[in-house]
């Protein structure tokens, strides 16, 4: 890349390998060109893969991630690599949503977040975790998820 506000990220414009770890899975940021206006910014991971801690047994699961920037924005590569990262994680859905979603929010300091896990059955129970970091701005209009609870084949 020939920006050099650029220069500190760990992903954008080189090849990278996958992360192992979320742990230590880097996430970068970026300047936000328009952190003098409220708006809303959607990730969706409808393939969000890790494992049962217990069993070892894969779950999966359809991310929704809504923020409100202040000064910075993720850097979606790197964002892609942090959530690819829990393919090999032992965790709870739980734990993982919450822990995304908090990474993020430590990272940006956005004016706020949410995060929606939407956990396809393991066992016969979906689970859908959800979590924000606090009260959406009035100023801006915050879209449903769009993600439909699970229905079974009834």
């Amino acid at each position: 890349m020939s920006n050099d506000i650029y220069a500190h990220t760990t992903a954008l414009g080189r090849p990278v390998e996958i992360p192992t770890d979320p742990e230590t899975a880097p996430l970068d940021r970026v300047p936000n060109p328009q952190a003098d206006v409220d708006f809303v910014t959607r990730f969706v991971c409808p393939e969000f893969t890790s494992l049962c801690p217990v069993t070892g047994q894969p779950d999966f699961a359809h991310l929704v991630i809504d923020y409100v920037p202040d000064q910075w924005l993720v850097e979606s590569k790197s964002l892609k690599l942090y959530l690819t990262s829990y393919r090999n994680h032992g965790a709870f859905h739980e734990d993982c949503t919450v822990k995304i979603g908090r990474r993020i929010v430590e990272l940006l300091e956005p004016r706020w977040l949410r995060i929606g896990g939407y956990w396809y059955p393991r066992g016969g129970i979906p689970i859908d975790v959800f979590w924000q970091s606090g009260e959406a701005p009035k100023s801006v209009w915050i879209p449903d998820q769009g993600v439909p609870p699970y229905r079974g084949r009834g």
